[in-house]
C-alpha cells in the first residue's frame, strides 16, 4: 500500500519513515511504500482515484475542501497532533508581532494553501481587516527566500518550520502567528484514507493508525533519532533541522490528549460551528461527515 507524506520530507514527516524503520508497519503485517507528497490539495486527489491509500493532510483545509464539495470519497482516521501548526511567519525586525500589525502588509503564501483558505476566517476572529493584507502567490520552496529578502512581510507557514525559516534568514530569529492561537480548536494534521477503505477494511485503517502512531510516539521521544532516520532515507534533508521541528511539534501532536491520534466528535462540531458562522462552511455539517471516528484510536 502506498503512503504520502504531507508536503515534501520536512522533519514535521519523520514519524512515517521511522515507523517504516523500526518494524512497526511489519509488526501489523502491512507491507507499506512512503511516497513524497506535494500538499493537501494533491493528497486527497490521489485517495479518492485510489492511487495512494493513507496519507496526513491539514485538518482544516481537509473539512473546508470537504464541505465545499471540492473533494469527495475520502475520511478522516485519525488526528497525527491534536492543535493546529498552521500559522503565519516572519522575521524580527519586519515590525510584526500581533494579528492587527498584519494590516498594511503583504503576505506571501503558496496558492490554494490551507494558511490563505483560512486566512479570512483567522482574520475576522483576530478582529483585523483581512482586505487590508495584500496575499501574493508565493511557490512553497520559494517561501523562506521570500521573507529572507523581504518580498513578503509574511509568509503563511507552519509553526514547526521556524529553524528552516531562520536557516534561510541567516540566523534572524523567526515570529511565528499560529492561528490556534485565535481559533483554539482546530485540529493539526488528519490522517486520510478513501471512504473504501475505511468502510470496506476498517481493521486495515486500525492496524495503519496503529504503526503509525507508533512511530509518532517514537520520534516525539526521540527527535534527533528521528531526525538521523529521516535523513538516512531522504538524504537532502537536515537532520539537525528535522530534529528541531519535530521538538516544536511535541506538543502540538500531544495536546491535552492522554493517547495519540484521538478525534473527539463534539471537538470537530465547534471547529464546524465556528466555520459556519465565519461563512466558509455550509450549515447542517456533521462530524460524521468528516471523520470516522470509530476507527481513531480511543482516549
Amino acid at each position: 500500500m502506498k503512503y504520502l507524506t504531507a508536503f515534501n520530507a520536512f522533519g514535521r514527516e519523520a514519524y512515517a519513515f521511522v515507523a517504516a524503520e523500526k518494524g512497526y508497519f511489519k509488526e501489523q503485517g502491512l507491507d507499506v511504500e512512503i511516497a513524497i507528497g506535494a500538499g493537501s490539495g494533491e493528497n486527497m486527489a490521489a485517495l479518492a482515484s485510489g492511487a495512494a491509500d493513507f496519507a496526513p493532510v491539514d485538518s482544516t483545509g481537509y473539512i473546508l475542501t470537504k464541505a465545499t464539495g471540492k473533494v469527495t470519497g475520502v475520511t478522516a482516521i485519525s488526528a497525527v497532533q491534536q492543535k493546529s501548526m498552521v500559522g503565519l511567519m516572519t522575521l524580527e525586525g519586519y515590525g510584526i508581532t500581533t494579528p492587527k500589525d498584519l494590516e498594511g502588509k503583504t503576505m506571501g503564501d503558496q496558492e490554494g494553501a490551507t494558511t490563505s483558505i483560512l486566512f479570512p476566517t483567522y482574520a475576522k476572529l483576530a478582529g483585523i481587516d483581512a482586505s487590508k493584507v495584500q496575499i501574493t502567490p508565493v511557490n512553497a520552496g520559494e517561501l523562506a527566500g521570500a521573507l529572507a529578502a523581504k518580498k513578503a512581510d509574511v509568509i503563511g507557514q507552519f509553526v514547526v518550520g521556524k529553524p528552516l525559516i531562520e536557516k534561510a534568514a541567516g540566523g534572524k530569529t523567526a515570529v511565528a502567528l499560529p492561528f490556534s492561537d485565535v481559533i483554539k480548536d482546530l485540529y493539526g494534521h488528519f490522517l486520510l484514507t478513501s471512504d473504501k477503505i475505511a468502510n470496506e477494511q476498517p481493521e486495515l485503517a486500525t492496524k495503519f493508525n496503529t504503526a503509525l502512531l507508533k512511530g509518532l510516539e517514537y520520534s516525539l521521544a526521540n527527535p534527533a533519532e528521528a531526525g538521523k532516520i529521516l535523513n538516512e532515507a531522504q538524504p537532502e534533508t537536515d537532520a539537525t533541522v528535522a530534529t528541531q521541528e519535530l521538538e516544536i511539534m511535541a506538543p502540538y501532536a500531544r495536546g491535552d490528549a492522554k493517547t495519540l491520534g484521538v478525534v473527539d466528535a463534539d471537538r470537530v462540531k465547534r471547529v464546524l460551528d465556528v466555520l459556519e458562522d465565519a461563512g466558509s462552511v455550509p450549515a447542517g455539517k456533521k462530524p460524521a461527515d468528516f471523520v470516522k471516528t470509530e476507527i481513531a484510536p480511543k482516549a
